[in-house]
């Protein structure tokens, strides 16, 4: 991550993300939290960010734009319940960053089948590098 500006930036559109649902569950907001405090976000930046509906800026990166989408895909998971305009917003934002459909519609679904919800990074990545060729 290349600068203070960008990882709040990167954590504005979690929060919204979060917030799309309608509520913000305890799950969702610990999960915030913890991602806020990965990204050395000190706290009241972190609340302060609930208030703020700034706009989001664009990842150059390709990996971290795939490491964005995986934490909006766990975000959107961890509640327990996954609501259709989660589905459709997430769809969204991952072709706003370019990444591609077909490989985001294959990491949602593996996510799906997952017990725990979650990826390996090996296989996250190589779902993305393989719609390279």
């Amino acid at each position: 991550m290349d600068s203070y500006q960008e990882k709040l930036s990167l954590l504005q559109e979690m929060i919204a993300f979060a917030l799309i649902d309608g509520e913000l569950h305890d799950r969702e907001y610990d999960f915030l939290e913890m991602v806020a405090m990965e990204l050395e976000i000190e706290k009241p930046v972190f609340h302060k960010l609930f208030e703020n509906r700034a706009s989001v800026s664009v990842i150059k990166d390709e990996f971290h734009r795939i490491c964005q989408f995986y934490r909006l895909a766990l975000l959107m998971h961890c509640d327990g319940v996954l609501h259709d305009a989660e589905q459709i917003k997430i769809n969204e934002i991952g072709i706003n960053m370019g990444l591609n459909p077909y490989a985001m519609k294959r990491v949602l679904n593996l996510m799906k089948n997952s017990p725990n919800r979650m990826v390996e990074g090996d296989v996250l990545l190589s779902v993305f590098t393989e719609q390279h060729n």
